[in-house]
């Protein structure tokens, strides 16, 4: 049919601008180009008039000297091959194929089902050209299959093997060969993209990370075996903000980095379950005390599998491990003399006919006055008391007052073992660097003389002494309970002791909030100590202060702030509030949760800082009509050292800053180190607004591209890594995105990811947050509402007879 239309021609006026080559509209341009040149018809390309208001349509061409305006291309080439002048059996052979590939073939042309393409055009193989000749046929079917052609890859073509044979001979065709210069200028190159997998990873080798929970993990002979624990929590309570920060949180981020950073790391934790707390609660609810324990050690551990908290094991205390390790180390301190025996006076209530455990007093604290003190502890001063130290002591059960009685206890003479804590914190402290709060306390501790403590209780829910005379009692919590991180790990592993009876192999980091760190810098080193056996002892402590909600303290009976189970029913995802907590972790003074600060955080931290570097970057690199998400190389020139150029100032930029959080997460400055992490995102954002990354950078400097983006793909990954202790899922997200493997955190900043990865599809790692819903959630957990456990409202009377019938009926049973 060549020439037949010889001295015509017609207009293709473009109305839009070029469109990508896996469209439709670019399929109909190459039909159109082939049928023009195979009928000998000249094309005069012009371009929509700017009077004319603008149309959806890319094109149209103008036929029959102007007269007539096509916007179909299949009508474009009928009109070209006069295909309805034809005899009646050929025009309707070729409508048949005309009216398949419109139907069929055409719906099938997009980069997502190249080999549906090629293998519907290969079932009509038969009605196409045998020669290098053009008909009507083919130049419909090659402009609709030519992207899925050109693109397709080895094994597709062995697998149509004829149908390329055809496309080989229309490639060769004068009719085609003269036009796909002309459609190439006019249309948008696009890139196959190709499905991320393990083939097309290309990382450097060994940065791979990764931890499995049910790997049982043991000290390695020359490496840096890290044992961490947080706080036992106490079994009575669901934990709110600031028991999770304080605690189990900070500890959770720095077990992360450890591991991160290659370090053999155990992280342990439980619940606290023995002792006068346990029985009080179980007084409360009615229950027993193994009840009791069962159910909010249950609650714990869902709100901390919620928070994404890495425990290695997560155990409890009420074991019978915890029985014997206890025992077994009493029995030590008492062999080696350093336990003694003395009458107590203690308090005893006459309505209940028990002694009374420290947390069943309360009363006024003869130091600062408070009136609310605990007999253990006055929560408001942080003073360590005796329950007959108490002004005005009155019985938690029942209200009346209780009087002295005379009963028989262990103490642990911490006097004796005053030079050797002494000795033992001065070399700790100076070589784990201890947070300045855990040092000051410890040393005001030591300042006031040790005195010997006691270590057993008049309670039935404990470990029982394994001494005569003394099986009525149990021993006291604190004495046991940091025993409990041993026995925890024992549950764990038969091999504990390699963890912890190997100081010269293990480093031991202990997380807990203030009050706690008299009892893990002086008491337990000091049972350590007096047992006389090789302990594994503690190297660093890292201490909290208290967060505050709002214009006060959290309060579960009065359902004031918001505890582990309120967080998840926001909706919000953990890690914003791990992000928001570990940024506020009040790490040298009280620090405030406030509502608008967390929705601020979200919106303008997270979403538009780590967010927004990241979707930009993957989006650029993944968009088809750029880099079909394979990264490109970086010149050597601008990322060489000592290059005066934007791409190696981002490099050496980011270099200073890891190594200043590298420095500040080894000293277990957490809050410094995630705010490290936080300026290399924002030093990634300025990199791009310097380097003005958009599609001219891309079509008109491409070296210069190529290296933003292979910078700036690597800088997100190494992103991952860094937000890893702080934001897991967040990082998981980053790695997917990329097509790689978690990763672990090496000392510089380098290209891991190398030219030809191809990475994986992009998502949003953030969503704002409605401003109006920090109003919302205000009210929610301001304490307006009426909180259902407030069963410790020591005025409210009826409670208080409730109670007082339960520890009769209790003290009958006994």
């Amino acid at each position: 049919m060549s020439g037949e239309n010889a001295g015509t021609s017609i207009t293709f006026v473009r109305n839009l601008a070029a469109q990508p080559a896996n469209t439709p509209a670019a399929a109909g341009l190459l039909k159109i180009l082939v049928a023009s040149q195979a009928t000998g018809t000249a094309v005069q390309m012009a371009e929509a008039e700017k009077t004319v208001p603008k149309s959806k349509q890319p094109y149209w061409v103008l036929v029959d000297g102007g007269n007539t305006k096509l916007y179909d291309a299949n009508a474009v080439v009928r009109y070209l091959f006069k295909v309805g002048t034809l005899p009646l059996s050929e025009r309707l052979s070729i409508e048949q194929l005309l009216e398949w590939e419109e139907k069929m073939l055409s719906a099938l042309s997009t980069d997502a089902n190249l080999d549906l393409v090629l293998a519907a055009a290969d079932s009509r193989l038969g009605q196409l050209s045998k020669s290098a000749a053009v008909g009507a046929v083919d130049a419909v079917v090659l402009g609709t299959a030519y992207y899925a052609l050109s693109n397709a890859k080895e094994a597709a073509i062995a697998k149509y093997a004829g149908l390329f044979e055809w496309f080989e001979r229309q490639l060769a065709s004068p009719a085609v060969n003269a036009v796909l210069p002309a459609y190439k200028e006019n249309v948008v190159r696009v890139l196959v993209r190709e499905e991320p997998s393990l083939e097309n990873r290309k990382v450097r080798a060994g940065i791979e990370f990764s931890f499995d929970p049910k790997e049982t993990v043991l000290p390695k002979e020359g490496a840096e075996n890290v044992l961490i624990t947080s706080a036992l929590p106490y079994v009575n309570n669901v934990p709110h903000l600031g028991n999770i920060i304080g605690s189990t949180l900070s500890a959770d981020a720095f077990a992360r980095y450890s591991r991160v950073r290659g370090r053999n790391t155990l992280y342990i934790c439980g619940t606290d379950e023995y002792g006068t707390t346990t029985e009080t609660k179980a007084l409360e609810e009615g229950v027993s005390c193994q009840a009791l324990c069962d159910k909010y050690s249950a609650l714990h551990q869902q709100v901390y599998e919620w928070f994404g908290l890495s425990f290695n094991h997560f155990g409890r205390t009420s074991t019978v491990k915890q029985t014997e390790i206890v025992q077994a180390t009493f029995e030590k301190c008492h062999a080696n003399g350093f336990v003694s025996e003395a009458q107590l006076t203690q308090l005893f209530c006459e309505t209940c006919s028990r002694f009374l455990a420290d947390r069943f007093v309360e009363g006024t604290c003869p130091s600062c006055g408070y009136d609310d003190a605990r007999g253990d502890q006055c929560d408001k001063c942080g003073k360590l008391l005796n329950a007959n130290e108490l002004v005005e002591p009155r019985c938690k059960l029942d209200g009346n007052r209780p009087v002295l009685r005379d009963s028989r206890h262990l103490f642990l003479d911490l006097d004796q073992l005053q030079p050797r804590c002494e000795e033992f914190v001065k070399r700790s402290s100076e070589a784990g660097d201890w947070s300045s709060n855990g040092l000051t306390i410890t040393k005001n501790w030591l300042r006031e003389g040790l005195r010997p403590r006691c270590i057993t209780r008049d309670l039935k829910w404990g470990v029982p002494v394994p001494l005569k005379g003394f099986e009525d009692k149990v021993f006291y919590v604190w004495f046991d309970a940091c025993i409990g991180y041993p026995s925890i790990t024992a549950n764990y592993t038969s091999e504990w002791e390699r963890w912890w009876k190997n100081p010269d192999n293990v480093k031991l980091y202990q997380f807990m909030g203030k009050d706690n760190v008299p009892f893990h810098t002086v008491v337990f080193p000091s049972t350590q100590l007096a047992s006389g056996e090789p302990w594994t002892m503690l190297h660093h402590i890292s201490t909290c202060e208290y967060l505050n909600y709002e214009t006060g303290k959290f309060s579960k009976s009065r359902g004031v702030g918001v505890f582990g189970n309120n967080a998840q029913d926001t909706g919000v995802p953990p890690d914003v509030w791990r992000y928001f907590l570990l940024a506020n972790r009040p790490e040298k003074s009280d620090t405030i949760f406030t509502w608008s600060d967390f929705v601020s955080r979200n919106n303008n931290e997270l979403l538009n800082n780590v967010g927004n570097l990241c979707n930009r970057v993957v989006k650029f690199l993944d968009k088809n009509t750029n880099y079909g998400g394979v990264v490109p190389a970086a010149d050597p020139a601008l990322i060489a050292p000592g290059a005066d150029t934007t791409d190696r100032r981002l490099i050496d930029d980011v270099n200073a800053l890891l190594a200043e959080y590298i420095q500040n997460m080894d000293g277990v400055h957490i809050k410094a180190g995630l705010r490290s992490a936080m300026e290399i995102s924002a030093r990634g954002n300025l990199y791009l607004q310097d380097s003005r990354l958009d599609n001219t950078l891309f079509s008109e400097s491409r070296a210069q591209c190529d290296t933003v983006i292979a910078v700036a793909t690597n800088l997100i990954y190494l992103l991952s890594a860094l937000l890893h202790p702080f934001m897991p899922a967040t990082s998981a997200c980053i790695a997917r995105q990329l097509n790689a493997p978690e990763r672990v955190l090496a000392e510089t900043f380098e290209l891991e990811l190398q030219p030809g990865h191809v990475i994986g599809k992009p998502e949003y790692l953030f969503t704002s947050i409605d401003e109006k819903k920090a109003e919302e959630w205000r009210a929610k957990y301001g304490g307006k509402q009426e909180a259902s456990d407030d069963k410790k409202d020591k005025k409210d009377k009826k409670k208080a007879k409730a109670a007082e019938k339960k520890a009769e009926k209790k003290a009958e049973e006994q």
